[in-house]
Order: C-alpha cells, then structure tokens, then sequence
C-alpha cells in the first residue's frame, strides 16, 4: 500500500488544500506544505521495510520481483488494464527529489497568488499527484493517466496565476505536450495489440510489453512515438520552444516544477520505457537523436 498511498495523500492533499480556503488564505499554504512535508517522512520513514540491500537503479525490466517495492490490482482485466505500480532506485530519487522541490515551490510562492489560493495550491499538488504517478506506473495505459494528470493543473497554474502572456505560453505548453502525448498514446495502442496477437490477451503491463516480438521498421515507428512525447517534454530541439515561454509567464511556483520536476519525467520515459521497449530502434536512431 506504501506506492498506492504516496498517490492518494497529495491527490486527496490537494482536494483539502482547496476546502481549507474558507478559512482564509493562510491555510491553504499550510495544509499544501503540511501535506508535501508529511508525505516525504511518510515515505522516508517506510524506506525501513524496502529491500534497501537490493537498491539498483537498473534493475532486470522483466522481473517485477527484482524491484524494490511493487503494487498490482485488476483495473480492467476485460482488456489487460491493471493498476501497476512499482518503486526502483531510480524513481526513489526522482519521487524524494519531486517531493523536496514540491515544498520548495510552496514556500517560493508564498505571497503570490492571493487570488483563488485554495485552487492554486491544489493545482501544485495535484501536478505532485501526477509526477509521482508517472515515477511509479508499470502499466502503461496508467503511466499515460498520469502523464496527463500531471499536465492539466500544470496548464492550470500557467492560464490562471501566470503573467502577461499567460494565455499564449499556456496554450503553446497545452498544445505540444497534448498532441506529443497522443503519439505516445498510439503507440502504447499498438502495443498491446501485437500483445494480443501473439498471446490471445491484451496486456498493458510494461513487463509483458518488453517480450513481444515487433518487426523492425514497426519498431521504429513505435518507439517515434515515445520519443517525440519525452523530448518535447525535455524539452530537446526542435521541439524546445514552449519552454521559454512557459517559464516567463508561470507563476514562481509554477517556474520551479517546471525546471526542477516536470523537465525530469522526459528523461525518465526515455530511460524507464523507450529504450528497454526498443532496443534496437532506440540504438539506430541514438545517432541521429
């Protein structure tokens, strides 16, 4: 329950911070730091019953038994969706480095955002919410979930709490990383039906999806997909030039989860999914790339 529960506390965090604005400005702040801060000694405190001595950032992809931690529940088996979470060194350092820089952005914003402060810190946490999701999703129809999660509230805080240009910098952010996601989400589509085709069963399940056999242009085309969704998020040339804009016009709190969280979930995809997913397209293209 430890994966399931760093998800829920900044999710229902979130819905609290803005309930607490009634009672005034001051406590929202304090139920969104209160909130961050209790998470991180939530999470520091259960690192006693992880495996710690089986800590590795690259642990073997196709064996779930060789993470650190690991959640599964049935989702909706009709079509091999399952809520699949699992915790390794890597997404470790990402979710305690997301949750420190978490707090950093509240307390950075302090005095900002008098408007609507209740709205404004449950954006901060839910855009949490959906980080730590991406950091910990191992299906990837739920990894894609989180992948939006994460960019709404953050479009959010831009439109809304942002400056001059608010409106131009957060449709330009919406616009890339919408329709990027959706060749990710295609390509996560296509997955599972070669799974369904080789084995009978569709399958999400990042450990399943590492096993099928696709042919190499498909490959190719596939892994496109991932990769165009990860380097925009990067963001890498030539698909860098909402970041600008984005960083100008969002708020200070927004500033920081863009540069210090939201920057790092690109590199991420690639690292966790593109490459152990296509290995010999991601090799080929690596020159280019």
């Amino acid at each position: 329950m430890l994966l399931l529960n760093l998800i829920l506390i900044l999710l229902l965090g979130g819905a609290l911070a803005w309930w607490s604005e009634r009672f005034g400005n001051a406590w929202p702040r304090l139920v969104a730091l209160g909130v961050v801060l209790f998470e991180l000694v939530y999470l520091l405190v259960n690192l006693s019953a992880i495996p710690l001595q089986n800590f590795t950032l690259v642990p073997a992809a196709d064996d779930p038994s060789s993470w650190l931690v690991s959640y599964a529940v049935n989702w909706i088996p009709r079509f091999g969706i399952n809520f699949e979470l699992a915790m390794d060194g890597l997404s470790l350092i990402l979710i305690v480095l997301t949750l420190v820089l978490g707090a950093i952005a509240i307390i950075s914003s302090w005095d900002e955002a008098n408007q609507r402060q209740g709205f404004f810190q449950a954006n901060i946490l839910w855009t949490l919410t959906g980080v730590v999701g991406v950091f910990l999703a191992m299906d990837l129809l739920l990894f894609f979930l989180f992948w939006e999660v994460m960019l709404v509230p953050m479009y959010l805080l831009i439109a809304i709490w942002g400056h001059e240009g608010k409106a131009y910098a957060s449709m330009k952010f919406f616009l890339f990383t919408q329709f990027s996601g959706l060749l990710m989400l295609v390509a996560i589509l296509v997955l599972a039906k070669l799974h369904q085709s080789a084995t009978g069963v569709y399958s999400f399940s990042y450990f399943d999806l590492l096993n099928i056999p696709v042919a190499s242009g498909m490959a190719t085309w596939l892994m496109l997909g991932f990769f165009v969704a990860f380097v925009v998020k990067l963001p890498g040339f030539p698909f860098h030039t909402w970041l600008p804009d984005a960083h100008t016009q969002a708020p200070t709190a927004g500033s920081v989860i863009l540069a210090g969280i939201l920057l790092k979930t690109g590199a991420y995809g690639l690292i966790r999914f593109t490459v152990p997913l296509f290995p010999a397209a991601s090799l080929e293209f690596a020159p280019i790339a």
